[in-house]
C-alpha cells in the first residue's frame, strides 16, 4: 500500500491554515445539513418552506466540493489505485509519482484558466484570451448584472453595486459571489498540487495519493486496526 500517514502541519502556520480549512469545511457542511432540516420541518409541520433554501444548499455544496479538492491535495488524502506502483521497484514508483505530479499541475493550471474565463464576466472583469495559456485579456461582455434566481440580497454587499452593476441595485444575489469559487477554489488547487509536488520532489511522500483501500484512513483516524487475521499493513 501507498505510505501514508495522517497529515500534521510542521509550522504554526501550517497548523493555522490547516484549522482554518477544516472549521470552513465543517461550516459548510454545518450550514447545508441545517438548513436542509430546517426546511423539511417547515415543509412538513407548517406547510412553509424557505424559497431560497434549495439554491443556497446547491450553491453550499459547490463550494465544499471545490474547497474539499485542495484540501484533500494538501493533506494527501486523495484515495486512488495504487495497483500498479506498488509491484514496480521504489524508484520507479518515484518516477511515476513524479509524472503524475506534474500532469495533476498542468491540468490544475489549465482549470484555473477556464475558471478564471468563466469567472471574469460576472465580476466585470476581462478573460484572457488564448486557448491553451494566457495570451492576454479579451474584452468580456459584461455580465455582473447577472442575479442568483431566489437568494435574496445581502445589504453588507450593497458595496458591489457602485463597482461593479453601475449603480443599478440588486434584487437578488449576485452570481459574481456565488462563483467567486471557481477562481479561488482553482487557484488553491493549483497550490496544493504544486505543494504536493515539491513533496514528491524532496523525497517527503512517494504518490499524490493514499491507497485505494479506505480502511487504512479509518484507522488512522479512528485509532483502531483490524480484526480480521487476514489484514496485513
Amino acid at each position: 500500500m501507498s505510505t501514508h500517514s495522517r497529515h500534521q502541519p510542521e509550522t504554526m502556520l501550517g497548523e493555522a491554515i490547516a484549522r482554518f480549512e477544516e472549521v470552513v469545511i465543517a461550516v459548510l457542511l454545518g450550514a447545508m445539513v441545517v438548513l436542509t432540516f430546517v426546511n423539511v420541518v417547515l415543509r412538513y409541520v407548517f406547510n412553509d418552506s424557505l424559497i431560497w433554501g434549495l439554491e443556497v444548499v446547491l450553491v453550499l455544496f459547490a463550494w465544499l466540493v471545490l474547497f474539499g479538492i485542495s484540501h484533500a491535495f494538501r493533506i494527501n488524502a486523495h484515495l486512488g489505485v495504487d495497483a500498479v506502483v506498488n509491484i514496480v521497484p521504489p524508484k520507479t514508483k518515484r518516477v511515476m509519482g513524479i509524472i503524475s505530479a506534474l500532469c495533476c499541475v498542468a491540468y490544475a493550471a489549465l482549470l484555473m484558466k477556464g475558471a478564471w474565463d468563466y469567472y471574469a464576466p460576472f465580476a466585470g472583469l476581462d478573460a484572457t484570451t488564448g486557448r491553451w495559456f494566457p495570451t492576454g485579456f479579451a474584452d468580456s461582455r459584461d455580465q455582473a448584472w447577472y442575479e442568483t434566481d431566489q437568494i435574496p440580497m445581502l445589504d453588507w454587499l450593497r458595496w458591489l453595486e457602485p463597482l461593479v452593476n453601475q449603480g443599478e441595485s440588486y434584487e437578488k444575489l449576485p452570481r459574481l459571489v456565488i462563483y467567486l469559487i471557481l477562481p479561488v477554489g482553482c487557484l488553491l488547487l493549483l497550490l496544493r498540487v504544486i505543494e504536493a509536488t515539491v513533496g514528491i520532489f524532496t523525497g517527503k511522500h512517494d504518490v499524490l495519493i493514499v491507497s485505494h483501500e479506505a480502511e487504512d484512513q479509518v484507522d488512522d483516524l479512528s485509532g483502531t486496526h483490524h480484526d480480521d487475521p487476514y489484514y496485513k499493513d
